[in-house]
C-alpha cells in the first residue's frame, strides 16, 4: 500500500493540498486520502486493533508474579479472641490488619506461552485485515474517481451533439422559410434537437451522481462545488500487463493482505489447540503472603504502640501448589475440541481467501481483455462512422438526402463515441486493477 499510495502522486502532477473541509478541486491523490482517514469501517478496525494489543498485553503480563496490598479496619464487640494476646475478651476491640500477597505461575504446560503467541498472531492478522480494508477503500475510490471523469466526457459528448443539432436546425429553418426544404425537415430536427436536449440534462445527472457517490465514499458533505482535477488519460500498446492470469496469482498471493491475515488467523488457530492441550497437564504455582495486624486493647499489659504491634505481629507464608486436572466434566476436552474446529475453520478460510484471489484476478484479467478487445472495436467503429456522418453531413447541406438520414449518421457516430469512451475508461481501470494485484504503484499517466 505505501508503493500504491507513493504511485497516486504521480498521477496527476502536483498536489493541490485540499482538505475535506475545503471543496475542491480533489485530485486522485487526495480523494484517497480523504476516505481513507474519514472510512468508519476502517476506524472500526483500527479500534479493534487495540483490542488485540490489549489482550496481548494481558497474556504477557501471566508471566509475572501479581503483587496486591490491602489494608482492612473494625471493631468487634462481645466475647471474642485478642487477636494480640489469643485471649478471650468482652470488652470493645478496635483492629487494623495489613496484608500483602503475590502469586506466580511457575510451571502451566505452555498455556502462557501458547496464549501469547496466538495474541501475536492475532494482532499480526488485525493488521493484515486493516491493510485489505485500506486497500478495497483505495480501490473503490479510484473506481469512481474514474467514474467521474467518464461521465464528465459524456457530457461534452451529449453538448457536441446537441451543438451539431442546433447548427443544422438553424439551417434548415432557414432553407425552409426559403422553400428550399420541406417542413418535415425541420420539424424532425425540432424532435432530434429535444432529444439531444434530454441527453445532456441526463448526461449532467448521471455526472451529478458520480460525483455524489465519490464524495460519499470520502465521507465528506456533497455540494454543487464539489469536483475533481481531471487526469489527462491515454492508452498505449504497453498498457495491458505481459503476465498470465496464473503468474499474477503467484505474485499477488504472496503481497495481498488477506492472504496473509489468513495465513496468520491458521497460525493463530494452532497456538489455541496447543493451549487447549496444556489444560490437560498439572500446573505449579508459587504464592508469598505478609500480614500483621493493630489492636487497640491489650487487657493486662501496657498495650503497645502501633509499629511495635506491627513489628511483633508480622507474620509471612510462602507456599507451593500443584494442581491435577482429574476431571473437569469433559470442559478441557470440549475446549480442545473447539480449539482444533476453529483451526479448521482458519485452514478453510484461508483456502477461500486464495480461491476468492485467483477468481478475481481471472475476472479482472479477462474483463480488461474484454475491455481492450472492445476499445480497439470501437476506435475502428468511431473512425468510420465518423466519415460516414461527415459525408452524411456534406450530402445533407446539399439536400441530397433527407432529415432522417442525417440523424441516423449523427446518432449512430455520437453513440460509437460514447461507446468508445465507455471502452476506453473500463480498459483503464481493469488494467490498473492487474497492476493493483503485482504490486505496482496505480500511474494512471
Amino acid at each position: 500500500m505505501k508503493k500504491l499510495l507513493l504511485g497516486f502522486a504521480l498521477m496527476f502532477g502536483a498536489s493541490f493540498g485540499v482538505n475535506a473541509q475545503n471543496p475542491g478541486p480533489y485530485d486522485l491523490e487526495t480523494a484517497v486520502t480523504i476516505a481513507l482517514e474519514n472510512n468508519l469501517n476502517l476506524k472500526r478496525s483500527e479500534l479493534n486493533q487495540l483490542n488485540n494489543e490489549a489482550n496481548l498485553l494481558s497474556t504477557k503480563g501471566n508471566r509475572y508474579p501479581s503483587l496486591s496490598t490491602g489494608a482492612s479496619s473494625g471493631f468487634r464487640w462481645g466475647r471474642s479472641i485478642n487477636p494480640v494476646t489469643n485471649l478471650f475478651e468482652t470488652q470493645r476491640i478496635g483492629n487494623i490488619n495489613l496484608s500483602l500477597n503475590s502469586n506466580m505461575t511457575i510451571f502451566a504446560a505452555g498455556r502462557i506461552n501458547n496464549a501469547i503467541n496466538q495474541n501475536k498472531a492475532d494482532l499480526e492478522a488485525g493488521q493484515f485485515n486493516i491493510e485489505a480494508t485500506r486497500n478495497n477503500i483505495t480501490l473503490n475510490t479510484i473506481n469512481l474517481f474514474i467514474n467521474v471523469v467518464f461521465n464528465r466526457e459524456q457530457v461534452k459528448i451529449a453538448e457536441n451533439q446537441l451543438e451539431t443539432t442546433e447548427d443544422q436546425l438553424a439551417r434548415t429553418t432557414t432553407l425552409v422559410e426559403a422553400g428550399q426544404l420541406p417542413v418535415s425537415d425541420q420539424l424532425d430536427l425540432q424532435a432530434q434537437n429535444a432529444t439531444n436536449q434530454l441527453e445532456v440534462i441526463n448526461a449532467k445527472n448521471a455526472l451529478r451522481i458520480a460525483k455524489l457517490n465519490l464524495a460519499q465514499a470520502m465521507q465528506i458533505p456533497f455540494t454543487e462545488e464539489f469536483d475533481i482535477v481531471d487526469p489527462q488519460l491515454e492508452i498505449d500498446q504497453n498498457l495491458m500487463a505481459t503476465e498470465t492470469p496464473a503468474m499474477i496469482y503467484e505474485t499477488a498471493v504472496e503481497i495481498m493482505p488477506e492472504i496473509a491475515a489468513a495465513e496468520k488467523a491458521i497460525e493463530s488457530a494452532e497456538f489455541g489447540v496447543k493451549s487447549a492441550k496444556g489444560a490437560f497437564y498439572p500446573s505449579i504455582g508459587l504464592g508469598a503472603n505478609i500480614f500483621s495486624n493493630y489492636v487497640d486493647r491489650v487487657f493486662g499489659l501496657d498495650r503497645p504502640s502501633f509499629g511495635d504491634q506491627i513489628e511483633n505481629n508480622l507474620s509471612q507464608s510462602l507456599n507451593l501448589s500443584l494442581s491435577i486436572p482429574i476431571f473437569t466434566q469433559f470442559n478441557n476436552k470440549a475446549s480442545l475440541q473447539r480449539a482444533r474446529v476453529s483451526r479448521q475453520l482458519a485452514e478453510v478460510a484461508e483456502l477461500e481467501a486464495k480461491n476468492q484471489l485467483r477468481q478475481d484476478i481471472e475476472t479482472a484479467y479477462n474483463q480488461a481483455l474484454a475491455a481492450r478487445l472492445s476499445y480497439e472495436a470501437s476506435q475502428t467503429r468511431v473512425e468510420s462512422l465518423g466519415e460516414s456522418f461527415r459525408i452524411a453531413q456534406q450530402r445533407f447541406d446539399l439536400g441530397a438526402i433527407n432529415s432522417v438520414d442525417f440523424q441516423v449518421a449523427q446518432t449512430n457516430f455520437f453513440n460509437a463515441q460514447a461507446d468508445l469512451l465507455n471502452a476506453k475508461y473500463t480498459y483503464i481501470f481493469r488494467v490498473k486493477v492487474l497492476d493493483f494485484y503485482l504490486g505496482n504503484p496505480i500511474n494512471l499517466n
